[in-house]
């Protein structure tokens, strides 16, 4: 099962159905926080959902058609990774992710993303990826700005949020200018 370090302390993992429990306790511990701007908490309060969620990321993962990757902070669950759908066509895809509000503000998720952005121009050689973000969230916006993606544009009204509608920025990066711009790290997988 893929595990990847990101630095001394923390380390990308398939989400694993043994990881219900600590992920809902998480998404409870922040749910007043990630409300704000993720769409499925209202679905997602027990340890059935977890499990769910978790499946269809194997599924994903199985079928090299994506993941859902826990971001783990000194062995403790901090937050997810999403690799939605790859385009093996176009070899292209796009990132989600959100973190525990008690650990935003260290560069964990930021680490994170170049790591695995690392890894899918390199390991996967795709060539474009996406980041689509609620354009009033500035937190969740600083991560690809922070790593040199591209401001692409805006998708007006692009998600139902709760009881409004919620414009999206898009941002890319294609394989050539992270090349330009990303210095390669060595990547050393962790075992468990």
């Amino acid at each position: 099962m893929f595990k990847q370090r990101v630095n001394h302390d923390i380390y990308l993992r398939i989400l694993e159905l043994r990881d219900a429990l600590p992920l809902i306790t998480l998404i409870g511990q922040s749910y007043a926080y990630l409300r704000e701007w993720l769409p499925w908490l209202d679905e997602t309060g027990t340890a059935q959902d977890a499990e769910n969620f978790i499946r269809t990321g194997l599924n994903q993962y199985a079928a090299n058609n994506g993941a859902q990757f826990g971001i783990w902070n000194h062995n403790e669950l901090v937050g997810v990774l999403g690799l939605h759908d790859i385009s093996w066509t176009n070899r292209s895809t796009s990132l989600g992710y959100w973190l525990g509000q008690s650990f935003q503000g260290r560069g964990i998720m930021t680490q994170s993303c170049r790591t695995l952005i690392d890894i899918l121009f390199q390991d996967y050689d795709l060539n474009r990826i996406e980041i689509q973000v609620a354009s009033a969230n500035r937190k969740s916006r600083a991560i690809p700005e922070r790593l040199g993606f591209q401001n692409e544009g805006y998708r007006h009204q692009a998600e139902w949020l709760y009881d409004h509608y919620v414009d999206h920025v898009i941002y890319g990066m294609l394989a050539q200018d992270w090349m330009n711009i990303s210095p390669e790290a060595p990547r050393t997988p962790c075992s468990e």
